[in-house]
């Protein structure tokens, strides 16, 4: 079971054809991406913790910022610093997603060619590493160093939140195919090395005249454990970690499905966010 397999949106201008036609980036953002759900899950965290409304937010390992950009329409105070290393994929990000969004609100949101290692300024009221992006990093000390950082470009009250997927299906090799509106998402989970924790997936898109954009995403990672992460993000720092758990028959169309747990049963695929008080 894919670990995006219910953060999908379709979404789109079109229906697509060939892979010649397609770009990969509108692709990611229609079959893998679902803001909605992510924002409508922070504000209700935030509130019941915080008990007053986020208004600024970090994107780490922003990409397309396709959250960036939809988190500031949803009021007119909120803003958004995005973070990545990728000069062009954030020049596709201003000029697909911050260009299309309302004159009064492009600058609210700033992105920033940097490491997210060392990026802690403006401080924010909460950061988000989505998509198991922080699982580029391998080592325990490098993790730990990327959760201090976090946690202190937050204010004083802020939430950390990140994601983690896992099962009994995320250490085997396999490729699964999703529908998507004129074109197939492919997960393909390439390599996985018990010893280390090691894995390489890569995701290709397929479209009905029979092409194919092969490797369009390739991840190099150290699939982490529940119990890893949330020691690791005690050791940065953060004074209480809670884990909400994503059942596989929720209901795709909001973020009610996920629930705080801590007693699960073994899944073929699951998704977890892992809240960090700071």
């Amino acid at each position: 079971m894919a670990p995006h397999r219910q953060r999908a949106i379709h979404r789109g201008r079109g229906r697509l054809k060939t892979a010649d036609l397609a770009d990969k980036h509108e692709l990611y953002q229609r079959s893998v991406q679902c803001p909605e759900a992510d924002i409508l899950f922070f504000d209700r965290v935030f509130r019941r913790h915080r008990k007053r409304k986020p208004l600024s937010m970090k994107e780490d390992f922003c990409g397309t910022a396709f959250l960036s950009c939809e988190w500031v329409k949803t009021h007119p105070e909120r803003t958004a610093v995005g973070v990545d290393l990728h000069a062009p994929t954030l020049r596709w990000a201003r000029e697909n997603n911050v260009a299309r969004l309302e004159p009064e609100q492009q600058p609210r949101v700033s992105l920033l060619q940097s490491n997210v290692l060392e990026v802690t300024r403006p401080k924010v009221d909460f950061t988000g590493a989505l998509n198991f992006s922080y699982c580029v990093f391998k080592t325990r000390d490098e993790l730990r160093r990327y959760f201090e950082t976090a946690r202190r470009g937050l204010v004083d009250d802020g939430i950390f939140f990140c994601e983690l997927y896992g099962g009994t299906e995320a250490i085997v090799e396999l490729q699964e195919r999703r529908r998507c509106r004129g074109f197939t998402y492919v997960w393909d989970q390439a390599k996985y090395n018990p010893i280390d924790h090691h894995t390489i997936c890569h995701i290709h898109f397929e479209f009905p005249d029979g092409s194919r954009m092969e490797r369009a995403f390739t991840y190099d990672w150290r699939l982490w454990t529940i119990p890893e992460v949330r020691e690791v993000l005690y050791e940065a720092g953060f004074s209480k970690v809670e884990l909400w758990w994503d059942p596989v028959d929720g209901d795709p169309k909001g973020d009610s499905w996920y629930r705080r747990t801590e007693d699960e049963e073994n899944q073929l695929g699951w998704l977890v966010y892992f809240a960090a008080l700071r």
